[in-house]
């Protein structure tokens, strides 16, 4: 399995520090780019929610530097994400035999087609995944107590109403795939709609109520800045 960990600790811009469990992690928000696809670091992972697929990785990386500056160890609850901050506490489900596992993301990845989230050996383990490799999975963040405080994708996802969400208008396709993929990671409904002078413009929607599409807005102003409500 391919890691880019090396190239992430050279382009990432270390701003600040999180703190899970007594380890202090390095955090940034600067966008990085793999392969000619760009992430955008999430500033929190509050309310975040995620089903896709999970992998793991083992002895080959053991020892190594993570993304985080931490040595992968492939007994601790850890995981590699592309956006999540470091620090993040996950509850992951494998949907296929509702095992759970509760894992800290130190390191970023996977970037293979499809995957969500690149696991310990240890929390593949506890998983029942080793065997098959990859496994179907629901992330759900956790809050300083080990609850979840992830919000139902359902619960944000437009409900046919005219109201919509725009957080950003782009010239290029790609600027606008990758901040789509950052609204749905975040568990949002990501529209991507023609704007003006060929714009590609992003959007969440609609809504039934102004009130409803504004309670949006302000729920995302921590990772979109300039969000509005547009009807």
């Amino acid at each position: 399995m391919m890691r880019f960990v090396i190239y992430c600790l050279a382009v990432l811009s270390l701003v600040g520090c999180a703190t899970t469990g007594g380890t202090q992690y390095k955090t940034n928000l600067k966008p990085y780019t793999i392969a000619g696809k760009t992430y955008y670091p999430l500033a929190d992972a509050k309310n975040y929610s995620e089903t896709g697929v999970a992998s793991w990785y083992g002895p080959k990386f053991h020892g190594k530097k993570t993304a985080s500056g931490e040595r992968y160890n492939q007994n601790a609850m850890t995981a590699a994400h592309k956006t999540l901050p470091f620090g993040t506490r996950l509850r992951v489900t494998n949907l296929d035999n509702n095992k759970k596992v509760t894992v800290v993301i130190n390191d970023r990845g996977p970037f293979v087609d499809n995957r969500v989230i690149d696991l310990s050996r240890a929390a593949a383990k506890k998983l029942d995944m080793i065997k098959t490799g990859t496994a179907r999975v629901k992330l759900q963040s956790l809050d300083s107590t080990g609850k979840s405080n992830a919000v139902n994708v359902k619960s944000v996802a437009g409900s046919g109403g005219n109201y919509y969400v725009q957080v950003g208008a782009f010239s290029s396709r790609a600027n606008a795939d990758s901040v789509a993929d950052k609204l749905k990671q975040s568990g949002y409904q990501a529209i991507i709609k023609s704007g003006k002078n060929g714009n590609y413009v992003v959007q969440t929607g609609g809504y039934s109520s102004r009130d409803k599409a504004e309670s949006v807005r302000d729920a995302l102003k921590n990772n979109f800045a300039g969000a509005f409500v547009v009807r």
